[in-house]
């Protein structure tokens, strides 16, 4: 089974950005790094898709993780790596 794609949709200066991004790196996960600055469409497509406002926004294939705090959470409940593997 090959894992899903990781897409982490980004802003610069972004504190909770770079968590996932090294939550994410802590773990061998290669991600496709999105920024979604100053473009306004993209914006409202990533709102549209996972609800939030707010970046960061993670994706494993089409299902949307939530951000840092919610990858976070599965993390600590041990519920990240089977969906990064694509088994859950």
């Amino acid at each position: 089974m090959t894992a899903p794609q990781v897409t982490l949709y980004t802003k610069r200066n972004c504190p909770y950005c770079l968590r996932a991004k090294a939550l994410l790196a802590k773990k061998g996960v290669a991600y496709q790094e999105v920024s979604v600055e100053g473009d306004d469409a993209l914006r409202a497509w990533l709102v549209e898709k996972s609800g939030q406002m707010t970046v960061p926004q993670v994706f494993v294939g089409e299902r949307s993780l939530g951000g840092f705090s919610d990858i976070d959470a599965l993390d600590r409940e041990g519920r990240l790596d089977p969906i990064l593997r694509g088994e859950a």
